[in-house]
């Protein structure tokens, strides 16, 4: 037995392999608090719904790009060998680059692997910069609102992705921290380019045993962590009207700083009209917020006290924007914030996402090795929520983030390293956009739903049968990812085939570099040692590093606090706003003319809400939030998901007296439907939610009753034949995932048996 060194977005790890085969997994002995995830490693790897060699759908492979798409999911694979499947693609991407041209190519990527050379995006771009370009997708379905409206109004986006002021501060200076959305420990246990430690929990305990007191916002308890917050049970999607109800009595009571918003803010007075009424007739007082909100006025009022009496850190969940006018929140919040007047200050102000990928653990800001992917001479984009339509409504015009846009008329999409059918709100929906490109290609380990539905699918090797490097500046380790098995069946690594490819389409030599992977595993290691190095830290070379495993860096004594030299002299270091300041007013968002995002922070109501009309039909609102077994949809085959399910089901959270009343029990597999689809899953009563509220996480594998057919029952639990595929705004054009009604009943009848985890038909 061997063992050998590596890691992912869940942690590093030690795997014994015996005969070519993952048998165990140790946890990385400097981790305090490992992430049970690892444990699915073995399962997921040696998994019987591996692709074991290059597989094209019947029909395509008898007529090509006019065969008949509705065929995807529903008629069996024919397996190739590797020439075949390489030459047939070669020739349809020059077929499709000739006849079309490259703005016909759509290339979309995820979290396919936490290695600095593999990752599927950068290997994805890199190839198709090579060839000429590809329509590429902005934004991202995690943070994809707060991407547009952060940095309009505070010129950067540090506080979703960067130094956000960190655990130590804010455990020395901080009275109260409000966490709108709460901060799930779940969502520290994953970070999209690898983890060394987790000690998020740690950080937190000192924060607690310092005196800090924490409020969490949201409908489910849980989110508030192992912090002992007080719980304010709110509806979804109202946050921006509690935070009105705040500001309100802020302002009634003169307990906003009138200096700071003077000095350091453009734009409040405008916003105080619509604060207090004088727009529209309506204030937004804590007693019209409560209405909205299900919060107690008094409680709102009280809140707003403690925020204005101390030192107060506001917290805003990535979560809480994914719902429709997801940019209000965020905007809202850095309001709510300046009105306090201590952005800049030692744990005061606000941070968006703490606790998602490790937000708020002390960090050094140091380069890490890059894959570089080159420039993308196609112009053509779209923000990556809006596939469907795009794929839909070619030639059709939307608005962006004050553009207006045309959707490019796509011939071949090309996915790599990610599921569309987890990703994608409106599966229903993305199923009939899903026939109108010629072809589709999927590199894919497994046999996804959205490798199911490809023309050609090619299979990958995992980062378990490949060297590469962990590496990220949000986590003090990298790390070695040393290959511990070889490739199982015919699968290579997305490096080798897009080398294959390039050599078929003349242009190898630009993409490789004349590199193997171990070439560029030291190059790229070696470059990104001399940049850390004019940071005054020596690291070892290559090949030290690659024997140890890994490499620490220290942790900042003084971490910086978040705009503190803004608040220093905001002269000297202005925002890289229009201003120079916290834009609460922004004209050049106002002068986009938007009727769905204005240009001061507002109340929308949501198009689905549990004070609309349409709960009538679909009484309860639905929670699709991050899963706690698994990574995405990464890993759901393995142990640790399985163990997770209810009667073979994704669980479904339902409050006690939501389940009364329809006669639902622990352990019942239950129908959630609306008019956009329907699904099943497995009951799990509990008051950890409030009622009116059920919760199914996103990633279980989209399995339907019939595969071919639009409306299908989902029988494994995934909420996106739910969910709706709105934009955001016209700003933003991103997810409203969270904004979602549905109904819940006990399902009844013989319960369909799961097939998503057995290869599909192979002739």
């Amino acid at each position: 037995m061997s063992k050998v060194k590596t890691g992912s977005h869940w942690g590093m790890y030690t795997v014994d392999v015996e005969d070519s085969k993952v048998v165990d997994v140790e946890p990385f002995h400097k981790d305090p608090h490992p992430s049970q995830l690892i444990e699915a490693i073995p399962s997921a790897v040696h998994a019987e719904n591996r692709i074991m060699r290059p597989m094209v759908r019947k029909g395509w492979l008898n007529r090509g790009c006019e065969s008949d798409t509705a065929g995807r999911g529903v008629e069996p694979f024919i397996a190739v060998s590797w020439d075949t499947a390489l030459d047939l693609l070669a020739a349809e991407l020059q077929r499709v680059k000739s006849t079309h041209g490259n703005q016909a190519f759509y290339a979309s990527s995820g979290w396919g692997s936490a290695g600095c050379f593999h990752t599927a995006e950068g290997q994805l771009k890199r190839f198709f910069n090579c060839f000429g370009g590809f329509v590429g997708q902005v934004t991202n379905y995690s943070f994809g609102a707060a991407s547009v409206i952060v940095p309009r109004i505070l010129g950067t986006m540090e506080p979703v992705l960067g130094q956000i002021t960190s655990w130590p501060t804010i455990g020395q200076h901080t009275d109260l921290m409000v966490l709108f959305g709460g901060m799930s420990p779940k969502n520290a246990q994953v970070n999209k380019d690898g983890i060394g430690a987790h000690d998020s929990s740690d950080w937190l305990e000192q924060v607690c045993a310092a005196g800090v007191k924490f409020v969490c916002i949201s409908p489910l308890r849980g989110d508030g962590g192992a912090v002992n917050a007080d719980w304010l049970p709110i509806r979804p999607n109202t946050d921006t009207a509690l935070m009105l109800g705040l500001m309100h009595t802020l302002a009634t009571e003169d307990l906003h700083d009138t200096a700071f918003l003077a000095r350091y803010c453009v734009g409040f007075e405008r916003f105080q009209d619509y604060l207090t009424g004088n727009v529209d007739g309506v204030a937004k007082s804590a007693d019209w917020a409560a209405q909205i909100t299900e919060i107690d006025a008094a409680t709102i009022r009280s809140l707003a006290r403690r925020m204005a009496a101390g030192r107060t850190m506001i917290s805003v969940s990535w979560s809480v924007q994914r719902a429709d006018h997801g940019e209000q929140p965020y905007w809202m919040a850095a309001t709510l914030a300046a009105m306090l007047g201590q952005i800049g200050l030692p744990g005061g102000g606000f941070g968006y996402g703490y606790g998602s990928s490790n937000g708020g653990r002390p960090k050094m800001r140091l380069p890490s090795p890059r894959l570089p992917t080159g420039s993308n001479p196609v112009n053509a984009f779209i923000p990556v929520a809006r596939v469907t339509d795009m794929l839909m409504n070619p030639g059709a015009h939307f608005e962006f983030n004050g553009q207006e846009l045309t959707y490019p008329d796509i011939h071949l999409v090309y996915w790599c390293g990610g599921n569309a059918f987890h990703k994608q709100q409106d599966i229903n929906k993305l199923l009939q956009a899903w026939r109108k490109p010629d072809t589709i290609v999927i590199h894919e380990p497994w046999w996804t739903a959205a490798a199911r539905r490809a023309d050609i699918v090619l299979p990958c090797a995992t980062s378990l049968e490949r060297n590469d490097i962990g590496a990220t500046s949000s986590d003090r380790f990298w790390f070695a990812m040393q290959q511990a098995i070889p490739p199982i069946g015919e699968a290579r690594t997305d490096y080798d085939i897009y080398t294959a490819l390039a050599e078929r389409l003349g242009f190898q030599e630009v993409f490789t570099e004349g590199r193997t992977e171990d070439a560029w595993l030291r190059h790229l290691y070696e470059e990104a040692r001399q940049q850390v190095g004019e940071h005054n830290l020596e690291l070892p070379g290559f090949e030290q590093f690659w024997e140890i495993g890994h490499v620490e860096f220290p942790v900042p004594e003084d971490p910086p606090v978040l705009f503190a030299s803004f608040r220093e002299d905001p002269d000297t270091n202005p925002l890289m706003t229009p201003s120079g300041r916290i834009e609460i007013f922004s004209e050049t968002i106002d002068g986009f003319g938007y009727d769905d995002c204005l240009g001061h922070p507002a109340w929308f109501e949501p198009a689905e809400w549990l004070g609309s009309e349409r709960t009538k039909q679909y009484p309860l609102h639905l929670i699709s939030n991050q899963p706690r077994a698994r990574l995405h949809s990464q890993l759901d085959g393995g142990v640790v998901s399985q163990a997770s399910k209810v009667s073979g089901r994704e669980p479904v959270w339902i409050n006690p007296q939501d389940a009364a009343a329809r006669g639902i029990l622990d352990g019942d597999v239950v129908r959630l439907y609306n008019d956009r689809g329907t699904c099943l899953a497995g009951a799990l009563v509990t008051d950890e939610i409030r009622h009116g509220v059920v919760q199914l996480a996103t990633g279980a594998w989209y399995d339907p009753l019939e595969p071919g057919a639009v409306g299908s029952l989902d029988k494994h639990g995934n909420p996106n034949v739910l969910t709706m595929d709105k934009g955001t705004s016209k700003l933003a054009q991103s997810t409203s995932a969270q904004t979602t009604l549905v109904e819940i009943e006990r399902y009844e009848g013989p319960v369909p048996e799961l097939t998503v985890f057995a290869p599909p038909e192979i002739d």
